[in-house]
C-alpha cells in the first residue's frame, strides 16, 4: 500500500524536476536567458510549499484519500495544459498553478503513513516512501533529459499527464484499501493557524523544522542546476545530461527501506549528521571538477545524503503532534519552501560560476553537519 500511494508522489516529483536539465533546451527555443527559465522551479516549487499547509490538516478532516483523488487529478490537467505554453511566462504560471494543485499528494500521503505505521516501524515505510520520491526526481532529471532529445519538450509533459492518470486510476481500483482510520477535525482557520503556532512554541519542533528548510534549500538548489552543470563543464547534450544524472535517486530507490530500517535501530542522531556531511563533501568534490564518471558516481552520493537526512527528519515530525496533519503539512511547507528558496537563490548567485555556486552550498552544508551533531544527540 506505501508503494501505490508513492507512485503518486513519483510521478509529481519526476514532472517537478524534468525540466531542470533542458533549461538551456528551454532558453534557446523561448529565445531567453537561461538565468530567465529557470524561474520555472522556483515558481513551481514555492507554489507547491505554500499550498501543503492547507491539504494536510485538510485530510485530517475529510480524509487522505479524497484529498490525494482531487490533488493527483487537478495535477494530471495542468500538467496536459503546460504542453500548449507558448511562451517562458505561460510556462511559468502554468507551472506555479501545478505547484498549488499538486501538493495535497505527498504530505497527505506522509499522513497516512503516520495513521498506520507505529514510531518503531515508521522508518521503513518512510524510507520506501522517500525512496520513491528521490527516484521521481532522479528519473524526472534524466529520463526527461532523454525524452526530450526524442520527443521534444512538449510531448514531455503530456506523457507525464498519461501516467499520472494511470496512477489515478490504480489508486480508484485500490480505493477500499486506502480508507482513514479516524478522521480529527481541524475547526476553523483560526483554529488551524493556532495549531501551527502551537506546534513552533516546541524546541524540539523548531530546530527539526529549521534543519528540514536548510537541509531542502540544499538539495533543490543543487540539483535544479545538475543538469546545467554537466553541460556547462562537460559539454553534454541532453542525452548525455540525462544518463549523467542516471545515478541520483538510485540508492534511495533500493536503500530507502534499509537507511529507514538503520535509524529505527541505531538512532536518528547519529544518521543524520552523517548524511549531511555526505552532501557536503559531495558537493565540494563536484565543484572541484573531476573528471565525467567521477561526477557521476557524486551525484549518486548526494542523493544517498538525501536519503540519510529527509526520511528521518518526517519520521520526527509525525511525532511532534496527535494532528499529524497539522506537523505534515507544515514539514512539507517547510520542506517545499526551502527546495523553492534553495532553487531561487542559486539562481541568483548563479553568475558567479557554477563550481564556485555550489562551493558557497557546500561550505553552509558543512557548518550544518557540524552543528546537527550537537543538535540531535539526543534524538532516537
Amino acid at each position: 500500500m506505501v508503494a501505490i500511494l508513492s507512485l503518486g508522489t513519483f510521478i509529481i516529483f519526476f514532472q517537478g524536476f524534468m525540466v531542470a536539465p533542458i533549461l538551456p533546451q528551454l532558453s534557446e527555443h523561448f529565445h531567453v536567458t537561461v538565468r530567465h527559465v529557470s524561474f520555472i522551479e522556483p515558481a513551481y516549487l514555492l507554489s507547491y510549499g505554500v499550498s501543503t499547509l492547507f491539504y494536510a490538516p485538510l485530510s485530517d478532516r475529510y480524509g487522505r484519500f479524497p484529498v490525494i483523488v482531487f490533488s493527483l487529478s487537478g495535477f494530471i490537467l495542468i500538467t496536459a495544459m503546460t504542453g500548449l505554453a507558448g511562451s517562458v511566462d505561460q510556462l511559468i504560471f502554468l507551472r506555479l498553478l501545478t505547484g498549488l494543485i499538486a501538493g495535497g499528494v505527498a504530505p497527505t500521503t506522509i499522513g497516512w503513513i503516520g495513521d498506520h505505521f507505529p514510531y518503531e516501524k515508521r522508518g521503513h515505510a518512510l524510507g520506501i516512501f522517500f525512496g520513491f520520491m528521490a527516484a521521481g526526481t532522479a528519473f524526472g532529471s534524466s529520463a526527461g533529459a532523454l525524452l526530450t532529445a526524442f520527443v521534444g519538450w512538449r510531448s514531455l509533459f503530456w506523457i507525464v499527464a498519461l501516467l499520472g492518470v494511470l496512477i489515478l486510476l490504480l489508486l480508484l481500483f485500490k480505493r477500499k484499501e486506502f480508507l482513514q482510520r479516524h478522521n480529527q477535525t481541524i475547526g476553523s482557520l483560526r483554529n488551524m493557524i493556532t495549531a501551527y503556532i502551537d506546534l513552533l512554541k516546541l524546541p524540539r519542533a523548531r530546530r527539526t523544522y529549521t534543519y528540514v528548510l536548510l537541509n531542502s534549500m540544499f538539495h533543490s538548489g543543487i540539483f535544479a542546476w545538475t543538469g546545467y552543470f554537466f553541460f556547462e563543464n562537460y559539454q553534454l547534450n541532453e542525452k548525455g545530461v540525462g544518463l549523467a544524472l542516471l545515478g541520483y535517486g538510485i540508492p534511495g530507490l533500493f536503500l530507502g527501506p534499509y537507511l529507514g530500517k538503520m535509524a529505527d535501530r541505531y538512532g536518528r542522531n547519529r544518521i543524520i549528521p552523517m548524511g549531511i556531511t555526505l552532501g557536503a563533501l559531495s558537493v565540494v568534490l563536484l565543484s572541484l571538477h573531476y573528471p565525467l564518471m567521477v561526477s557521476c558516481l557524486l551525484i549518486a552520493a548526494l542523493s544517498l545524503a538525501f536519503d540519510m537526512t529527509h526520511p528521518l527528519f518526517a519520521a520526527i515530525i509525525t511525532t511532534l503532534s496527535e494532528r499529524k496533519g497539522v506537523a505534515i503539512g507544515l514539514f512539507a511547507f517547510v520542506m517545499f519552501m526551502g527546495y523553492g528558496l534553495g532553487s531561487l537563490i542559486l539562481s541568483l548567485i548563479i553568475d558567479l560560476g557554477t563550481n564556485q555556486s555550489f562551493l558557497v552550498f557546500a561550505l553552509g552544508a558543512a557548518a550544518g553537519a557540524a552543528l546537527s551533531i550537537l543538535t540531535f544527540k539526543n534524538e532516537k
